[in-house]
């Protein structure tokens, strides 16, 4: 399956949840209050949100005046151009090796998988990467990380469960330098039941982060579950009090109708989503693009 054919089929479910709806109001009529009622209602009851729903709205509301467009297949390709460019206003970071990512996220949203396929979309790349197991809390998340690195086939640190997780990343980070790796990919714990011990461990691995590898690129990037709509916005919230979020890896899209949370999420937080999760296998995480998910949701 093809790039573009994986996401379109990842976003089937927001797409029937979405699509039916714009489509009904798109469909002749007059561009009146009304029709933005509708509009409005539609976006809403998708996960889109409240603030994006307003921003596209007034927008969208803008060009029609200036453009002077009054039938609404017009109107239906400037919201999607307006989307698009919502998008694209929180671009993705560029790679520079060698690159170190850590990846946060509260347990359950994917995170372990995630890095096991961001290690598999590396290598792929012909980049040299190495895994540092540093969630040291959950019982047996680095035998799950085990697994994914030796499918990705890429070399993994790991301590004992319990052990302190700033130890995994000095040891990760030696050999990171060591080996002249190009990326270091580091898994942290998804506690959010005692905050402050996670702002402390997280501060602490960016601190050795910073001091063994001066030189390298190094992003935060959290893990969000799109299942969970507006409920991922909080999660960044914390854990920006924590690090400050570079990016996010949006998985589960293809097991959700609540995909329009991306639109929140780029309007709300200014955080660009990097990659995105379309299916359970390894090379089922794919690059972001802005064209490509509003093509995908309104067709």
């Amino acid at each position: 399956m093809g790039l573009f054919a994986k996401i379109k089929e990842g976003l089937k479910k927001t797409k029937e949840a979405l699509a039916y709806k714009l489509d009904k109001i798109f469909t002749g009529g007059v561009l009146n209050d009304d029709f933005y009622d509708e509009l409005e209602s539609a976006l809403l009851t998708s996960d889109i949100g409240a603030a994006a729903t307003d921003e596209l709205m007034e927008r969208l509301r803008d060009v029609v005046d200036e453009k002077h467009i009054r039938d609404t297949e017009s109107c239906k390709g400037e919201l999607k151009r307006i989307m698009v460019e919502m998008l694209e206003e929180n671009p993705a970071p560029e790679y520079d090796y060698p690159l170190i990512i850590m990846v946060t996220g509260v347990n359950g949203v994917g995170k372990t998988t995630a890095i096991g396929k961001l290690a598999k979309k590396f290598k792929a790349m012909g980049k040299s990467v190495i895994v540092a197991a540093a969630d040291t809390f959950r019982a047996a998340a680095s035998d799950q990380l085990t697994v994914w690195a030796d499918r990705a086939d890429v070399r993994i640190i790991k301590h004992a469960e319990g052990a302190d997780p700033g130890a995994v990343v000095y040891d990760a980070v030696m050999s990171f330098n060591a080996k002249n790796t190009d990326v270091l990919l580091i898994d942290t714990a998804g506690r959010l039941h005692n905050k402050k011990n996670l702002m402390d461990e997280l501060g602490k691995i960016n601190r050795i982060v910073g001091r063994e590898a001066p030189d390298a690129t190094v992003y935060n990037y959290i893990v969000l579950d799109a299942t969970t709509g507006q409920n991922a916005i909080a999660q960044v919230d914390v854990f920006n009090e924590c690090v400050d979020i570079d990016g996010i890896i949006l998985t589960k899209l293809d097991g959700t109708a609540k995909g329009g949370v991306v639109l929140a999420i780029a309007s709300e937080l200014e955080v660009p989503v990097v990659y995105v999760g379309v299916g359970e296998g390894i090379d089922d995480l794919e690059d972001f693009e802005a064209e490509n998910f509003v093509d995908g949701i309104i067709g």
